[in-house]
């Protein structure tokens, strides 16, 4: 079905069409795709798994989240579509000059290839030892093919088709979820106003935490949500990317609203998903795995019938197809703007940006097989939780460029950048020490931001008149 859309989608397409869509996708589809995206298969399983162990703390992160993508429509849409940007870190270019560019455009192609390997990873495990372990295919072969179909769809229409195959994912991954909390109830025999209750009166819905010292602290959710939603979609090329291909700034603006609505409520699907599954195990006194990421899988392949467990599998799938289709056409974009200078609209840049996208597509693969050749998942959760500390220079350099006038000496800016999250990553590695017995959360991304912010006020010089 991808591959049909795909092939519907790449009619009469052109160089402009795989990096902005024309600028005309309609801002529905857009909309109704990022819930596609924004939700990848780590997350598609880790929701529901994390109930037991934080029951609904997840809310107040999701809820600043969504006051995130308020500001990322007041203030970062209007920028970059008012410069008619491809690659938004063109505009640090503008700022700082062109290693501001390039180093804004590094740490994003270095997190984003991890990242997207590491969410894809996962996933494949999953299906390997769901399904294809049993037919006889090797872990490199799965990764190799489920890449090949991603490259076969992305490859001529970029974003015009992840805009249309994200609605489809999309579709998919909220149908997989549907008929599993159907199938519980079922199984539970209760209604959705008994399971309502059900969900209420116990343990699992806490939602606020109050100890100022926990990592689950409902405020320092909040502020870290807003935070993550503003470094990680609003300076982050792969979903913004999707929000300047709408055809008009008011679209851009309505698109991201509707969103965050649409947003919210999906999450709320999954935490009660999450209670649900819990419950259910607890009154069938099934014994879960010790790893919440395998509450989800364990439940749905071997205990809520046939039915359930494709849906699992088809929703799992189309979480993972979403997000690594649109992780490389971003990667391939970013880097053809920024490092090859490429420009959307020039003839006879086809070939270069090919060779790009299928370069990309291996290096992930090799990615992908060298974390199973690890075989350490700590190390690659390590791993996976460093790199996520690279949008944290990203946040610093755009909050330093909109709200201040300082230039900045510009061969600093790499070191700065560089320099920033290690400070925040061995801060929170001591910080029970060194604070009181302090934790960070996902609020280190706001520290890390302003290191930052600091190291450049510290290198900014005047210029002359």
């Amino acid at each position: 079905m991808l591959i049909l859309v795909g092939f519907l989608t790449t009619r009469k397409a052109d160089g402009e069409t795989f990096f902005t869509a024309n600028r005309n996708s309609p801002w529905y589809l857009v909309a109704f795709g990022m819930i596609g995206a924004t939700l990848s298969g780590v997350t598609f399983i880790s929701i529901p798994g994390e109930v037991g162990n934080s029951q609904w703390t997840y809310l107040p992160l999701v809820l600043g989240n969504c006051v995130g993508y308020v500001v990322i429509a007041l203030v970062l849409l209007p920028l970059f579509y008012r410069l008619r940007l491809v690659s938004i870190y063109s505009w640090l270019g503008t700022r700082f000059g062109e290693r501001a560019r390039l180093t804004g455009s590094f740490f994003f192609i270095l997190s984003q290839m991890i990242g997207a390997s590491f969410r894809l990873f996962l996933v494949v495990c999953v299906l390997q030892l769901a399904f294809f372990d049993a037919v006889g295919i090797p872990f490199a072969l799965t990764v190799f093919i489920t890449i090949v179909f991603v490259w076969i769809y992305t490859a001529k229409g970029g974003i015009k088709t992840i805009v249309w195959t994200d609605t489809l994912q999309t579709i998919f991954i909220l149908l997989s979820v549907g008929m599993t909390i159907w199938m519980i109830l079922a199984a539970l025999n209760m209604n959705a106003g008994e399971a309502i209750t059900a969900i209420r009166e116990s343990d699992l819905s806490r939602a606020f935490e109050h100890d100022w010292r926990s990592g689950h602290n409902w405020v320092k959710q909040f502020v870290a949500g807003l935070a993550i939603t503003v470094s990680l979609n609003g300076l982050d090329q792969n979903m913004m990317q999707k929000n300047l291909t709408c055809r008009t700034l008011r679209d851009c603006k309505v698109n991201m609203f509707s969103f965050s609505f649409f947003f919210l409520v999906t999450n709320v699907f999954f935490l009660v998903l999450g209670a649900l599954l819990y419950i259910y195990a607890d009154q069938e006194g099934i014994v879960l795995p010790a790893k919440s990421d395998e509450v989800f899988p364990f439940l749905a392949l071997n205990y809520l019938g046939v039915v359930t467990g494709l849906c699992f599998l088809l929703g799992i799938t189309a979480a993972a197809y979403s997000s690594v289709d649109s992780s490389l056409t971003a990667l391939t974009t970013a880097f053809c703007i920024d490092f090859l200078k490429m420009h959307p609209e020039a003839a006879g840049q086809g070939k270069r940006r090919v060779l790009v996208h299928v370069a990309f597509s291996l290096l992930m693969v090799l990615v992908i097989v060298l974390f199973r050749e690890l075989n350490d998942s700590s190390v690659i959760t390590t791993l996976f939780t460093a790199v996520g500390y690279t949008y944290g220079p990203l946040l610093g350099l755009f909050v330093f460029g909109l709200t201040t006038k300082w230039h900045v000496r510009e061969r600093l800016i790499p070191f700065i950048c560089i320099l920033s999250p290690v400070l925040s990553y061995l801060l929170a590695c001591n910080s029970e020490k060194l604070l009181f017995g302090y934790r960070f959360g996902f609020e280190i991304l706001l520290l890390n931001g302003a290191f930052t912010f600091l190291g450049l006020w510290l290198a900014r010089r005047r210029i002359k008149k």
